[in-house]
């Protein structure tokens, strides 16, 4: 599926790619619109759907992904919200291998998130995922979600890379459409970001539900 000789970057996904989503899924669908509830002394069937529709208007821009822009429009402390729950957070399977396999093959290994700082942290004090690559990116510095693609020029401002030989693994199709635009040659989608939720089915990029099937040679 992948030619290792032409790659000398890889970007990483964080959410979905390299730990599991279910922990984000779990949180905006149910657990908060169920604190939400509670904290606003609202009934929680009728608050729910209203809440999610206003949550998902926003979906692909950076608002979507601001832990301050949420705790503002809601009027509830997303962050501290997010530790109820952390125990959830974890890694995708065969991550941790994967991403071994990668440092040991000297290739320059960065995650690219566009996660929230706040979010970051949490998953990064959980998981120690920052030691397993050379950099993390977090594309709330540049003030364009990954969708844009002029995130990518910004990106290549602070962090050179060749993109005719970068892999890009995401499990966000319109993110991967971004990065195909810019250049970046080699991509690879993740079919089952939701260990919860049934895996996709995958048209116009190369898939994979396992790192396995995609480790660099020793």
């Amino acid at each position: 599926m992948l030619d290792w000789q032409a790659v000398d970057t890889v970007m990483l996904d964080m959410d979905g790619t390299l730990l599991d989503l279910h922990f984000d899924s779990h949180f905006w669908l149910e657990f908060l619109p169920r604190r939400y509830a509670e904290i606003h002394g609202l009934d929680p069937e009728e608050s729910r759907a209203p809440l999610i529709k206003r949550i998902m208007s926003e979906r692909g821009s950076l608002n979507w992904y601001c832990l301050d822009y949420w705790s503002e429009q809601l009027e509830v402390p997303i962050a501290e919200l997010k530790r109820e729950i952390a125990d959830r957070i974890g890694y995708r399977p065969g991550v941790e291998l994967f991403l071994e396999r990668l440092r040991a093959s000297g290739r320059r290994t960065l995650i690219v998130t566009n996660a929230h700082r706040d979010s970051l942290n949490l998953k990064i004090e959980k998981t120690s995922i920052d030691q397993q690559v050379d950099r993390v990116i977090c594309s709330h510095d540049f003030g364009l979600p990954k969708e844009d693609v002029r995130f990518w020029a910004k990106l290549q401002e602070v962090e050179p890379f060749n993109p005719q030989r970068t892999l890009f693994v995401d499990d966000s199709l319109p993110v991967l459409e971004s990065a195909r635009r810019f250049g970046i040659k080699h991509l690879l989608c993740i079919t089952t970001p939701d260990s919860q939720m049934p895996g996709r089915v995958i048209e116009g990029f190369d898939a994979t539900d396992d790192f396995s099937e995609v480790m660099p040679p020793l």
